[in-house]
């Protein structure tokens, strides 16, 4: 979890250079670091057009995993390049699929929170109700 605490810092770093606004917000207490988590205020930074940036766990309906690739693919199919529509936090550990930490693919399992993998560069800033109600019956 400290990991994406240290990447969530780097991404911001990155964004500010590029003169984007950042807020980064954690459920770790790191004062100098991060803001504490809260809903209400991340809405307020996304209102002001900034950007928010979240290290460690928080409270989500969602898990967006930004990656450098557009999806989870199937390294048992074929041509071994077949994206999942859907695949459950268990057959993701089971098939090998090493996308994403087992500490946060064990979080949101047992969380019952649903995760979308998306291309970083596609990656949608918000996701609508739809989507997560899409991901959320895999």
């Amino acid at each position: 979890m400290m990991a994406s605490v240290m990447n969530s810092m780097l991404l911001q770093s990155a964004l500010e250079k590029l003169g984007v606004q950042t807020r980064m917000q954690s459920a770790f207490v790191l004062p100098e670091v991060a803001e504490p988590y809260s809903r209400p205020r991340a809405i307020r930074h996304l209102e002001k057009g900034k950007v928010v940036i979240f290290g460690g766990i928080v409270n989500a309906d969602v898990l967006l995993k930004g990656t450098n690739v557009d999806g989870v693919y199937d390294c048992h199919s074929d041509n071994g390049s077949a994206i999942l529509d859907h695949i459950s936090f268990r057959e993701v550990g089971s098939i090998g699929i090493t996308s994403m930490d087992t500490m946060t693919i064990t979080y949101c399992e047992e969380n019952t929170i649903p995760g979308m993998w998306k291309k970083l560069e596609d990656a949608p800033l918000a996701v609508s109700e739809s989507q997560i109600d899409r991901v959320s019956n895999c």
